[in-house]
């Protein structure tokens, strides 16, 4: 290892988008890539939460920026990313975090819950990967990260439209990285288990939820948003040049178990 550099965590110079970024796992990854150096564009439905993310961001030092648009909708998220393209010049980064979740028994799943979870969880991913496509192409470069979950490979029940997108995340990751890896744009999946979000905070007022969820995982805890930062930092950064269609699971060991 003599003479040999040591790759770069820093981020310094590269533009972002994370999509979901007003809160959860948006918010902190958010935040991480402001921290090592990213110009960051955080983007969703909620005007004022995005305001509020951004003026918290303000006051801890990171000149965040925001823009509302609806993942599933097609003229949203190209109007979403011309924004960028003006704002930004280029774009280095994609998180492609929104989602949502609708916990219902087979049986009592209704279309429009199908829909709905899927358009957010599956077609918003598709419709930003789209576009960042096309824009790292051009540039010969770039790092596009989606946000899946363990329901991507393990099954558990209530999760019938929630698993399916998922699981589907788990392969556009797959076949993106194989499209683009001749133009140096690698694409990676995040797979967490149950993290402290405004998703989870409702089961977790369950005791016997909650306790299901801890025995299950070797660590014995739920997971934690800034948890998640080091994961997107590496697969942002020159840290991961190397590495591409890979799913990570950042699960407390509970696809170990």
């Amino acid at each position: 290892m003599n003479g040999a550099s040591i790759p770069s965590f820093k981020l310094q110079g590269k533009k972002a988008i994370v999509t979901g970024g007003s809160k959860g796992i948006g918010l902190a990854i958010a935040r991480g890539l402001a921290h090592y150096g990213a110009e960051v564009l955080i983007t969703g439905r909620n005007e004022e939460a995005l305001k509020k993310a951004v003026s918290d961001f303000k006051e801890d030092g990171y000149a965040v920026k925001w823009k509302t648009a609806d993942v599933t909708l097609k003229e949203d998220v190209e109007e979403l990313f011309s924004h960028a393209d003006k704002v930004f010049g280029k774009l280095d980064i994609l998180v492609n975090n929104a989602g949502m979740n609708i916990r219902k028994p087979l049986v009592e799943v209704e279309e429009d819950d199908w829909d709905r979870v899927l358009n957010t969880n599956l077609k918003g991913i598709f419709l930003a990967g789209q576009q960042a496509a096309k824009r790292m192409m051009s540039q010969r470069s770039g790092r596009i990260i989606n946000i899946s979950s363990i329901l991507g490979q393990v099954g558990n029940p209530l999760q019938t439209s929630y698993a399916a997108s998922k699981g589907g995340i788990n392969q556009i990751t797959k076949v993106w990285a194989a499209e683009l890896a001749d133009y140096d744009v690698t694409v990676n999946a995040i797979a967490p288990a149950y993290i402290k979000t405004p998703m989870t905070e409702g089961f977790l007022q369950d005791p016997e939820r909650l306790e299901k969820i801890v025995s299950r995982t070797l660590l014995k805890r739920m997971g934690e948003t800034e948890e998640i930062i080091g994961p997107a930092v590496f697969f942002a950064s020159d840290a991961s040049s190397y590495v591409t269609g890979q799913v990570l699971y950042v699960d407390g060991g509970w696809t170990a178990n």
